[in-house]
């Protein structure tokens, strides 16, 4: 399948897009545990990972929620990207879609996985060696039902990944052993 861009030319774009090195991590995270979340479910990896990387190209430039992905939507259209990453990013911000909903295991796999990094990256922070690898899955969960601790990880939008055909354990599981794997590229 083609899909319009390559990788390294997403990298590239995300890269000339956020000059904050947190939300070049985000993407990379996002990516990690997008293609996790394809590889469980028997979908497209490199489809779903090139929406986790893509996903907040105007995070910089629109931080409103009532603006943020229609940058990134006009950026990917007029690059030829897919049209499935495209819709799926454009979904994964309904805020600025009023009337839209979620409706593929694409969409609710990029709205949970893409929040689920920031958890995730806070279950690291808050220990002493602030390392992924020390991180458990079982703690992941214990910190998602803790409504006052990374208070930004919206549980309702996490949850959708049993939407996508996840349950919320496995979800946990996956997404950190996804992010574990790349720790060193994100500095955790």
């Amino acid at each position: 399948m083609t899909y319009g861009i390559t990788r390294a030319e997403a990298l590239e774009l995300v890269r000339s897009n956020l000059k904050s090195e947190h939300l070049v991590n985000h993407s990379l995270a996002s990516e990690a545990v997008l293609r996790a979340a394809a590889g469980r479910l028997g979908a497209d990896q490199v489809q779903w990972g090139l929406a986790g990387l893509l996903h907040d190209l105007d995070s910089e430039t629109r931080p409103d929620l009532a603006t943020h992905t229609t940058e990134t939507v006009a950026i990917l259209q007029e690059k030829g990207v897919d049209p499935e990453i495209v819709e799926a990013i454009r979904l994964h911000n309904l805020t600025a879609w009023p009337g839209e909903k979620r409706s593929t295991p694409f969409h609710y796999a990029l709205a949970a996985g893409e929040t689920i990094t920031g958890l995730i990256v806070a279950a690291a922070l808050v220990i002493p060696e602030k390392k992924l690898a020390l991180v458990k899955a079982k703690s992941v969960q214990k910190r998602f039902k803790e409504k006052a601790f990374a208070r930004g990880a919206d549980r309702e939008i996490i949850g959708e990944c049993e939407l996508a055909g996840i349950p919320l354990a496995e979800f946990c599981q996956i997404s950190l052993a996804a992010m574990q794997g790349i720790a060193g590229d994100i500095g955790l």
